[in-house]
């Protein structure tokens, strides 16, 4: 059940918003487009979390990717793909990684109680298990997933092709 739940979450079910269907329909100049007083484009977002969950599933392999030593550098600058096909493979990454991220969510309870030492700084001396890493990345893709959704109602871009929560 644990497994199954972690997994809903990386998919966007229940409360949450799909994080797939929120970007598979978007083309690379809406994905670019930013807003007054927000920060990032949704290019920029994807991308964002393209990077953690990476550097997330990098750790559970057992690697040690360096962090990066201030948070700008997880981030992109430009608001915009530099071409069509850099957006198209931006989200094609993004939908392998979350399955990849799912695939390991049902991994089995040993699996995920497994300890993962801490990479670098700023997480210091604090050990994580495998199933912990897995909510984080959850509930920061959620919280980036919901800021693409807003970005795409000011945009009038909503709801997605699949759906969205206007029910």
């Amino acid at each position: 059940m644990f497994e199954s739940t972690l997994s809903e979450l990386l998919y966007g079910k229940g409360a949450h918003a799909s994080p797939i269907a929120c970007v598979e329909d978007l083309s690379a100049i809406l994905a670019s487009r930013t807003l007054d007083g927000f920060p990032h484009s949704t290019w920029q977002l994807v991308q964002h979390m393209n990077y953690w969950m990476e550097y997330e599933l990098h750790r559970i392999a057992g690697a040690c990717p360096a962090y990066p030593e201030h948070a700008s550098a997880s981030w992109l600058p430009n608001s915009a793909p530099p071409a069509e096909g850099d957006w198209t493979k931006a989200v094609a990454r993004f939908r392998e990684l979350i399955a990849r991220l799912a695939e390991v969510a049902h991994s089995g309870t040993q699996a995920l109680s497994r300890v993962v030492q801490p990479a670098q700084a700023p997480q210091g001396q604090h050990d994580s298990t495998v199933g912990a890493i897995l909510w984080q990345i959850a509930s920061h893709n959620s919280y980036h997933t919901g800021q693409i959704a807003m970005l795409r109602r000011h945009l009038n871009a909503w709801p997605p092709q699949s759906g969205g929560d206007t029910w």
